[in-house]
């Protein structure tokens, strides 16, 4: 699906579930580059953190080689996390960002704290952020895609469908939400199999509007809790009257409530 993709990492630990995760998303040919961006300028302490980037480097390295997919991992410092991570997507052209939630909750700013909401809010290629459970999970028996349009977002679609050619053909569900005064006449369910095997269930379901404006990520969860799924793939979908926003609040209170693996995808 992506040519090149951007992980940045900040610890060894997760290195490793990072690239594999993005092997999952790579084209054939394509390539991972891993950036870790040290939060110093004096030399000290720049010095000592590049020494130990080795920790970060050898891991990407020898993921990639198991994976037999191309790696390249770069270091920088600054204390401008997500503006060195913007720049080096900007700089090698590439068309997707993957990583976790991180930052510090403390700051207003985010080009000093939120690094999630600095990428979300100025990255010009697609950004993803996955949740733990996402990246742990080795089986996806099912991938539920919620919307609160009458058809869930194109690219949210493909890469529900990329996702589950590699997990053997795993079904998706799209589950729109509406408000219950809408629920007059129309089908609820119906079918269809895509040009490239992916069976695809379709439901609608009716909730009212003021839990619908009140709580996106647990209407979104409440809409999905009946379904058997290994993955919930989230797209923004616009301001808050017509669909998700994703926004650091937002994908905080998801992944903190989700019992599941979460992906979240703003294009």
């Amino acid at each position: 699906m992506y040519r090149t993709i951007l992980v940045p990492v900040r610890t060894s630990p997760e290195v490793e579930p990072l690239v594999r995760f993005a092997a999952t998303l790579l084209e054939p040919d394509g390539e991972i580059r891993i950036l870790h961006v040290i939060p110093a300028t004096t030399l000290p302490e720049v010095t000592r953190e590049w020494r130990a980037s080795v920790d970060l480097v050898v891991p990407a390295h020898e993921a990639g080689a198991a994976l037999d997919v191309r790696v390249d991992p770069e270091v920088r410092a600054s204390t401008d996390v997500p503006g060195e991570i913007l720049d080096s997507a900007e700089s090698h052209g590439v068309e997707a960002i993957l990583m976790t939630l991180r930052g510090d909750k403390r700051s207003r700013n985010p080009f000093v704290g939120h690094t999630a909401s600095g990428i979300l809010h100025h990255a010009h290629s697609d950004v993803l952020i996955v949740n733990r459970l996402a990246l742990a999970a080795s089986e996806i028996p099912r991938i539920v895609v919620p919307s609160f349009h009458s058809t869930p977002v194109p690219k949210v679609m493909q890469l529900a469908e990329e996702v589950a050619l590699r997990h053997d053909g795993a079904p998706i569900t799209t589950i729109t939400i509406e408000p219950a005064e809408a629920g007059a006449g129309g089908p609820e369910v119906r079918s269809e199999t895509t040009a490239r095997g992916i069976e695809v269930t379709h439901k609608r379901i009716f909730v009212s509007r003021s839990v619908r404006r009140g709580r996106l990520s647990a209407t979104i969860l409440q809409a999905a809790q009946r379904e058997r799924f290994g993955l919930l793939l989230v797209g923004e979908e616009g301001d808050l009257e017509g669909g998700v926003l994703l926004t650091r609040r937002f994908l905080e209170e998801l992944f903190r409530a989700a019992p599941c693996p979460v992906l979240a995808l703003r294009s």
